[in-house]
């Protein structure tokens, strides 16, 4: 590392220190040509995928444009905002613990449609119509008889009886 006071290469670490939260580094570096002293901060640089379109085109991440896709299908649904935080917290780590360049927008899609369903029915329902482009009722029956489990989808049609 370079002093920043003369610009000599000949840096010496005294003392390096772990943060609190444990995510970077502090080090005291003192120079052999000026004997300056001089911090630095060690950091993990996470670089998140990609989103290739559909079309083919290609855009940076957006963790916001992720949290209004939650935001419209929960909109006054009774999903407290932390429930939202931590989906968005397991998307972005699944991302992350992939290592890849690029991802789907597909992909994504499908993770915050998994989400959503562990969350709230009703916000599925609505993200999956638009992000399935339902076309007719028919669409949205299939859609409802994929969440009711099986157990509970026989005892519905023998009380209809």
């Amino acid at each position: 590392m370079k002093c920043p006071f003369c610009g000599a290469g000949d840096t010496q670490v005294i003392d390096s220190r772990v943060n609190d939260e444990g995510d970077s580094i502090r080090r005291r570096r003192k120079c052999g040509a000026c004997d300056k002293r001089f911090t630095t901060y060690e950091t993990a640089e996470l670089h998140m995928p990609q989103v290739v379109k559909t079309n083919g085109t290609r855009e940076e991440f957006n963790l916001e444009k992720l949290r209004l896709s939650f935001t419209r299908a929960l909109h006054k649904r009774p999903v407290p905002t932390e429930y939202v935080d931590h989906a968005l917290d397991r998307i972005s780590q699944k991302l992350l613990s992939l290592g890849v360049r690029e991802i789907p927008a597909r992909d994504l899609g499908e993770s915050v449609m998994h989400e959503l369903k562990l969350m709230d029915k009703v916000a599925y329902i609505r993200f999956a119509s638009v992000y399935r482009s339902f076309s007719d009722v028919d669409d949205f029956n299939v859609a409802i008889r994929d969440l009711v489990p099986l157990s509970n989808a026989k005892r519905r049609s023998t009380d209809i009886k």
